[in-house]
């Protein structure tokens, strides 16, 4: 099958590239690179350097490869700076997506695998948290991923343009072997900054908050291996392929790991000694945010394999000191 991925030079985005060739398919990455990487990209994947909102261009391709679904991970991540330039994200996230959107049925494409977020439940009110868990973000970030699946449900009311809107918890870990981390700038992500301060790439880690209702008293997330983030996409396809009603499911593990169990794990794993500075709570920290993957496992059949925290961090360490 031709699949096209979007973001395909980013994180995850490289990722399930891979994965889809391993699985025999024929990719087409489109990638703007405001943030991705072209040395990530396979050299016998076609890759097109274009923005997703260039109609014209997004549906030629469609049209030129014969694409059957998309992978739609292209978008902005950063929590902190949807806050302080939210235009950034309903520009890049959701105006772009409706273009992208448009291009499909333009081309007659009508499965989409959407890259969506657990951010679209803002604080929870009971944990593990479910699909049906209630949506109240509280950023903009969540905001436009959101919007987004509301728009993906409204077009496949209308138009039929069936999706599965996954929603990850903490992707973590790399595919060292195939020169692949976490390359993000500025980097946010828990683990690499932990592994960074191990490796003496920064003064310390510093942890926010210890004393929350937590066993140690410090946050406590979901961490999934971003390759069986990878293998979940592409079970989704193979629901929707296989007639599978749309609809949005969660990507976690079902068990949470806290602030102070990473530094642990990275301490275990790397034989260095983490730095550790403690500091005050950061306002919208939940205590606990921890999935649900029921859904998941039932309707596409996807159970994480690789999301053990000493495998996550394993892989993550090799990415990070290749």
């Amino acid at each position: 099958m031709n699949l096209l991925v979007t973001g395909g030079a980013g994180y995850i985005g490289s990722h399930m590239v891979r994965e889809l060739v391993r699985a025999g398919h024929k990719v087409v990455v489109v990638d703007s690179l405001l943030t991705g990487h072209e040395d990530t990209i396979p050299k016998d994947v076609m890759f097109v350097q274009a923005d997703i909102r260039d109609r014209s261009e997004v549906t030629e391709v469609l049209r030129a490869y014969d694409v059957g679904a998309i992978f739609h991970f292209a978008s902005r991540i950063q929590v902190g700076e949807s806050v302080s330039n939210p235009r950034l994200y309903f520009r890049d996230n959701l105006a772009a997506s409706i273009e992208l959107f448009e291009s499909a049925l333009d081309a007659k494409v009508t499965r989409i695998v959407f890259s969506s977020t657990a951010a679209v439940y803002g604080d929870p009110i009971r944990s593990p948290i479910d699909e049906d868990h209630p949506k109240n973000p509280v950023n903009p970030y969540g905001e436009t991923k959101l919007a987004v699946e509301r728009v993906l449900a409204a077009y496949d009311r209308a138009y039929g343009l069936r999706f599965a809107a996954l929603r990850y918890f903490n992707a973590a870990g790399a595919d060292a072997a195939d020169g692949l981390g976490e390359r993000h700038d500025p980097e946010t992500h828990l683990i690499p900054l932990v592994i960074d301060a191990a490796l003496g790439r920064r003064p310390h880690i510093t942890v926010f908050g210890g004393d929350y209702a937590t066993p140690d008293g410090t946050c406590v997330r979901d961490y999934i291996h971003v390759r069986d983030l990878a293998e979940a996409h592409l079970a989704a396809l193979g629901y929707l392929n296989a007639g599978g009603a749309s609809g949005a499911f969660n990507l976690g593990t079902g068990r949470g790991h806290s602030v102070r169990e990473i530094i642990d794990a990275v301490e275990r794993v790397s034989g260095r000694k983490v730095p550790v500075v403690h500091g005050a709570r950061r306002d919208g920290d939940p205590p606990v945010l921890v999935a649900s993957p029921r859904r998941a496992q039932d309707l596409l059949g996807f159970r994480a394999k690789r999301s053990s925290i000493d495998e996550i961090i394993r892989d993550a360490w090799a990415a990070r000191t290749r």
